[in-house]
């Protein structure tokens, strides 16, 4: 479990925001669970996605030392003080940010540090002003990201197979690619101040906003403190309980338009915790900013394609202009998506 001393949870405003009604929301213990050792993996794999565009891992193969050195590295970053934190920011995108997500007027009860993925593990871009041992932080930061970089390729390979593609690397070499533009961040959450306002009867904080991610696929690994939810087909919010020895994976924008439409890029959003601090780690899979994004042929059977054809840069740089819950594929549809 993730405690701050009460000087860094102070350090956050008490402006609230408030933008969902507090409820109970119903917890998912229906979320599907794919042991990647198992021979039925990949066709649970593929039963997962359609349905809901999300779903855990076990068995895994990232190594628990791995895991728990960089939660430690990341524990003790983010309970410096706000000015020493600040030194490896502000992001530009890359870097420390509080508070304010992206460039377009989200804000949400949440510290992060964004990091963008270099092949080359041991030259992980850091500021020459990180606050906090770089070298030990880099080299830590380097195996937990290699590890899950395989562990996603293994779950992307797993996917093509249950597709029935030839070419089962379709996914993979995408986030093998030496350009491959992946990221990784670490999100914290501090605990919410009781006293601040928040009760059953009064509103949820919003952690981090209603979203999907825009590359392939995402890989979510958290300490086991709730706050997660996904959005499900009929538009209800549930909430998955934590599980701090597993992943939870998330299909992307792009992994959707790959599909045609038959997997779906999920929506979810993190509620601020009034107890505990919520430590995550996401591995962002993205293909190269020259990439060629369009439904894969092999899926296609006669159908008509649902997208346009367009590279990851024009979709990043269109997805990074919008607000976090706005429709990020709407301008790229030919059709609406069924």
């Amino acid at each position: 479990m993730v405690v701050l001393s009460k000087t860094t949870a102070e350090q956050y405003s008490y402006s609230y925001i408030r933008n969902c009604k507090a409820t109970t929301f119903p917890t998912a213990t229906g979320i599907p669970v794919v042991d990647l050792s198992k021979p039925d993996a990949k066709s649970l794999i593929v039963k997962a996605c359609e349905e809901f565009g999300f779903f855990k891992v076990i068995n895994h193969g990232v190594p628990m030392d791995a895991i728990s050195k960089l939660e430690s590295e990341a524990v003790n970053f983010f309970s410096l003080p706000l000015t020493q934190k600040e030194k490896a920011g502000p992001p530009n995108p890359f870097g420390y940010g509080n508070k304010k997500i992206g460039v377009n007027g989200d804000v949400g009860w949440v510290e992060y540090l964004l990091l963008t993925n270099n092949q080359d593990y041991n030259s992980i871009a850091l500021s020459p002003a990180f606050p906090h041992n770089p070298d030990n932080f880099r080299c830590v930061l380097s195996d937990y990201m290699r590890a899950v970089r395989n562990m996603g390729c293994e779950i992307l390979e797993l996917m093509a197979e249950g597709l029935n593609i030839e070419e089962t690397k379709v996914f993979s070499k995408l986030l093998m690619d030496k350009d491959s533009d992946s990221v990784f961040r670490l999100n914290h959450y501090p605990p919410c101040p009781l006293d601040k306002g928040l009760n059953d009867n009064d509103e949820n904080v919003v952690g981090f906003g209603e979203h999907t991610d825009p590359q392939i696929i995402s890989l979510l690994r958290s300490n086991n403190t709730s706050g997660l939810q996904i959005c499900l087909r009929d538009k209800s919010w549930i909430s998955v309980p934590p599980d701090h020895s597993s992943f939870f994976v998330n299909v992307g924008d792009s992994l959707q338009v790959m599909t045609n439409g038959r997997f779906r890029s999920v929506r979810h959003r993190v509620i601020a915790n009034g107890f505990k601090s919520r430590l995550s780690m996401i591995y962002f899979g993205g293909p190269p900013l020259s990439e060629k994004i369009a439904p894969l042929p092999s899926l296609m059977k006669g159908k008509e394609s649902l997208y346009k054809e367009f590279t990851w840069f024009e979709y990043k740089k269109s997805a990074y202009a919008t607000r976090l819950a706005d429709n990020r594929l709407g301008n790229f549809e030919r059709i609406a998506a069924s």
